[in-house]
């Protein structure tokens, strides 16, 4: 694994010499062990200090760790939708108390009318319906009044079509009463995150603005000027919409504000934020309307030309298709993958580590022509996978990704993965319907360089999935297990990951909580009833913490501070 690796010391006064074992890659023999030394000069404060290793061409031991996935939008919230508020810190509280290292979380882009995190208006902006109101109030923009008469929301799910009007009567409130009384400070604070995101948040702005003066309708039916970016309807937009722009802009500020200090939060606690990359990008967003020179798109109609999907396999004899519009990888590689340099640089100031969704799309991708209603008579292309993160590394250094390697995995895939040793994932739901040479088995995983899973989020969870099985195939799972730990299912395949040699092991929170299928998060295939679930307030239970916190301590996955 070629990323850094954060190793917090605390350090005081007078230069110190550190010596850490290391495996040296790759120009050294891999696996062997060399020391090396590293100078600290401090000052007279305690302070917490960055050692990053890998700069140096070299790869420190995988820390072993584990945590837990789950959206924000499943926090339990009076406003209908979990949000950056408190019980946002309090689950950081639960993972902190349960010895867990990570918080793993979908994209955080807005959604459109699907609700898919997968499917945002913007590869780069936050979602809207994630600020918190009370969060607004403690800033003085909402008064006690603005958010006591509130609608009676489910508590157990998120009515989108709901929450979205009454998050935008609330953001327009804050608005108005940001542009009223806000101080210099407060101005110049906005001013510096404009700038600083000018590079999307200028199209995202804008972009929004248009699509509600077009009733929300998709840029390509819009009129022909301003969908192909004429200067001159640019113009004229921009000053029709001034105020509009401004308000998107306002949003994206205190969704920011707001990330930012959870996240700062949570490292402070020993917690990292594993973010999640989806490959492709919506046709309806700022991106492919802001850059459409590098996606794969129709002259005339501005519809995607080649859509993007998965072929014909045993699932599904039709494939999927998606509908997103693939890129022409070499305007981008013209450019120096300049649009995707600036996207995961605007990721890695968002989260800490980075799953690549539908990883294999960089070294292959399933490319459909347009006018197709079905995946079958796609066919694949080659990606400049290798060039590209040459280029990523060469631009912003080595990097803390995670592939997605799940689905059709042919040897260029793995090849990719392993050349620049991102670790690959493992779903223990995989692992019992073949043979002893099942790869998602755990003696069969062949180095530590992995992430395993119970299940993921497009999965059922772990009890609804057992559930289902007839009798002999639970036996085949109770067979492999060789007993049960006594508490359920779920705690068996979590003490199955924590005991694996990879070196991190995450959970869907339905699972810590031992919920059944009417918990799952989303049901590829399956067009309504996705992304809504939501936990209630009283859940993340002391027991629960405990337990987690028991088998975490068992095999070596802890949170230990280190003290001088």
């Amino acid at each position: 694994m070629s990323f850094c690796i954060l190793t917090c010391l605390s350090v005081k006064a007078q230069a110190r010499l550190i010596s850490f074992p290391i495996r040296r890659s790759p120009t050294g023999e891999r696996g062997s062990s060399t020391n090396v030394e590293i100078k600290l000069v401090v000052d007279w404060h305690i302070i917490p200090v960055i050692v990053l290793i890998s700069f140096l061409g070299l790869t420190m031991p995988l820390s072993r760790a584990s945590g837990i996935l789950l959206h924000p939008t499943s926090f339990p919230s009076p406003f209908g939708i979990g949000d950056l508020g408190q019980e946002a810190y309090n689950f950081v509280n639960f993972l902190k108390d349960s010895g867990q290292k990570i918080w793993q979380v979908l994209p955080l882009g807005p959604t459109g009318p699907d609700n898919s995190p997968y499917q945002a208006y913007s590869a780069m902006a936050g979602n809207p319906l994630l600020i918190s109101p009370d969060k607004l109030k403690d800033k003085g923009l909402l008064s006690e009044e603005d958010i006591s008469n509130i609608p009676e929301f489910p508590k157990d799910q998120v009515d989108f079509d709901l929450v979205a009007q009454l998050k935008g009567t609330l953001l327009k409130t804050a608005y108005q009463n940001f542009q009223k009384e806000a101080s210099e400070e407060e101005l110049e604070t906005f001013k510096e995150l404009c700038a600083s995101k000018a590079f999307w948040l200028d199209d995202y702005a804008f972009y929004m603005a248009l699509k509600e003066a077009h009733e929300g309708a998709s840029w390509h039916t819009w009129d022909e000027d301003i969908a192909n970016r004429q200067p001159a309807a640019l113009t004229e937009w921009q000053q029709r919409l001034a105020d509009e722009i401004q308000y998107h802009k306002f949003v994206q500020f205190q969704f920011f504000q707001q990330w930012d200090e959870l996240k700062n939060y949570a490292n402070q606690q020993g917690i990292e934020i594993f973010g999640d990359l989806p490959i492709y990008v919506s046709h309806d967003s700022a991106d492919v309307w802001g850059h459409p020179e590098i996606f794969s798109l129709d002259s005339e109609t501005n519809e995607a030309s080649l859509m993007a999907g998965v072929p014909p396999d045993y699932f599904s004899e039709t494939g999927q298709l998606w509908g997103n519009p693939v890129y022409q990888w070499d305007k981008l590689e013209q450019n120096n993958f300049l649009w995707w340099v600036q996207r995961i640089q605007s990721m890695l100031d968002t989260v800490d580590l980075i799953r690549i969704d539908h990883f294999r799309g960089l070294a292959a991708y399933w490319a459909v022509p347009q006018g197709e209603t079905t995946a079958i008579n796609g066919e694949w292309v080659t990606a400049p996978g290798k060039t590209f993160f040459n280029t990523i590394k060469e631009k912003l250094g080595t990097l803390p990704i995670i592939a997605e390697d799940l689905g059709i995995i042919t040897p260029d895939v793995e090849e990719l993965r392993d050349k620049f040793e991102f670790p690959g994932m493992k779903i223990l739901h995989f692992a019992f319907d073949s043979g002893s040479d099942n790869p998602y088995l755990p003696y069969n995983y062949n180095s530590a360089n992995w992430v395993v899973y119970t299940g993921t989020h497009d999965n059922n969870t772990t009890v609804g999935w057992f559930n289902k099985r007839s009798p002999e195939e639970q036996e085949r799972v109770y067979r492999f297990l060789g007993s049960s730990w006594g508490n359920g299912i779920h705690w068996d395949l979590i003490r199955l990951a924590m005991s694996s040699v990879a070196y991190m092991a995450i959970f869907p929170l339905q699972d810590i909580l031992g919920l059944g299928e009417e918990a799952i998060m989303n049901q590829p295939g399956v067009p309504d009833g996705n992304w809504d679930w939501r936990y209630q307030s009283g859940m993340l239970t002391s027991e629960a913490s405990d337990r987690l916190k028991e088998v975490t301590d068992i095999y070596g996955r802890t949170l230990k501070n280190q003290e001088d």
